[in-house]
């Protein structure tokens, strides 16, 4: 057994304590280290259109089955759907019960207007909302610009792998070239991953250096109520599941809790993309599912960027003293189904949604956003991981579903028994 300092998750945690400490007793260093946090998410960013565009192309022509590609991205749309949608009623039920925003009586004219248009605007820059302006890009390399989303990189993969399944015989060159691709990027992925402790270390730093642990007041209240309904969604709903499936959700979080840690230290479930994809085909679950499920999990099957937009969108109702009509619930329900899809694990890209998604009840002025504003940051911590463990459990049950779960090699991996030389070691475990 490897000493707990050779562990990747040993270091990652080390890194968490420092920067939380650093910004805590020294705040001006705190937030002079974000550009360690931003530095690692932006090397991160830079990868993960390709590596999605690879992924879903070579998992669908390796199929060369249209029919079994449209039956797994049916199964996959058809589990999202209903996932997603208990995954907002539980932020419903919890925000109405707990109801953290009565009593904070915010006035309209408190509200700072001006910070929420400038994280808009800031956000828009950066592209977290260009899944409002459309599903199509302009031409093919925009989806992979600075400015591009995942669901057109997703729609270009699609044709792509489609096409390829068209071309049969004389596809096989592109095919051989796609997978050397793939292996090159995912090796430039496995280098970045090394600079994971660094990164987490200045996430964390500037977080509490800017923001602080006793500022938060009344907004403490909205965040143990999210965490809270972040909790239960994953062990009661995807407990159930698991269970279902055949396997403990406790020892599935065990066994990804190295990615867990690097989602918790950065905000961004993008982070452990690839290192999720490998260990869930260490797992038993099969390649070409793996390869089509997760990466379409990151635009469809956000669970805990679905818990948020319900909960903060009544949080700025009840802090405002706006009573919601069950049909006006409902409805921020209804929308937020459709505005989730699309919003990446990126750190900021949950708040622009929200603000999407506030919109369709003018009775709530979106300037509200306002008052979490402060605590946004906190929040995306929770949302990024509960989506990350949505897409895993996501993918062993389609697995199934489709008969091509290795159920040993579950459970050998999930009861942390030995892998087999031949196995090829994960990101993390290079990154260690």
């Amino acid at each position: 057994m490897r000493s707990i300092y050779r562990h990747f998750y040993f270091w990652v945690l080390v890194a968490i304590v420092t920067g939380g400490l650093i910004g805590h007793y020294a705040p001006n260093t705190g937030v002079a280290l974000k550009p360690l946090g931003d530095g690692f998410i932006a090397l991160v960013k830079m990868l993960i259109g390709p590596i999605i565009f690879l992924t879903v192309v070579l998992g669908i022509a390796g199929v060369s089955d249209v029919k079994k590609v449209g039956r797994v991205g049916a199964k996959a749309i058809l589990y999202f759907e209903v996932v997603s949608s208990v995954a907002l009623v539980i932020g419903l039920v919890v925000i109405n019960t707990l109801k953290p925003g009565v009593g904070f009586h915010a006035t309209r004219e408190s509200l700072d207007a001006a910070a929420v248009a400038k994280y808009v605007n800031a956000a828009h820059e950066k592209g977290t909302v260009q899944f409002l302006l459309g599903l199509i890009p302009e031409t093919f390399s925009d989806a992979f610009s600075h400015d591009g989303n995942l669901l057109q990189v997703l729609l270009l993969a699609l044709l792509f792998g489609f096409a390829m399944i068209h071309v049969g015989e004389r596809a096989k060159p592109v095919m051989t070239l796609l997978e050397s691709l793939s292996k090159v990027f995912f090796r430039i992925m496995s280098m970045i991953m090394r600079l994971a402790p660094l990164g987490a270390m200045g996430a964390m730093a500037f977080t509490i250096g800017t923001y602080g642990l006793r500022s938060l007041g009344p907004q403490l209240k909205l965040m143990g109520s999210f965490y809270l309904a972040c909790v239960l969604f994953v062990m009661v709903v995807l407990g159930a599941i698991a269970r279902a499936t055949g396997f403990s959700i406790f020892k599935f979080l065990r066994y990804i809790r190295d990615e867990l840690l690097l989602v918790l230290s950065t905000s961004s479930s993008e982070s452990a993309l690839v290192p999720l994809m490998q260990k869930l085909e260490r797992l038993g679950c099969s390649k070409s599912v793996v390869r089509l499920v997760v990466p379409s999990g990151y635009s469809f099957n956000l669970d805990g960027t679905n818990i948020y937009l319900t909960m903060a969108a009544i949080f700025v109702a009840q802090a405002l003293d706006v009573e919601l009509t069950l049909t006006q619930e409902l409805t921020l329900l209804a929308v937020a189904m459709l505005t989730s899809k699309g919003a990446s694990g990126v750190t900021g890209a949950g708040f622009i949604t929200l603000a999407a998604t506030l919109a369709v009840v003018p009775s709530v002025p979106v300037a509200g956003l306002s008052l979490i504003i402060g605590i946004d940051r906190f929040m995306s911590e929770a949302r990024a991981i509960t989506n990350l463990i949505g897409n895993g459990v996501a993918t062993v049950v389609i697995s199934r579903w489709e008969k091509e779960l290795d159920h040993a090699s579950l459970q050998s991996a999930l009861n942390g028994q030995p892998l087999s030389p031949t196995d090829e070691p994960s990101l993390i475990a290079d990154a260690s």
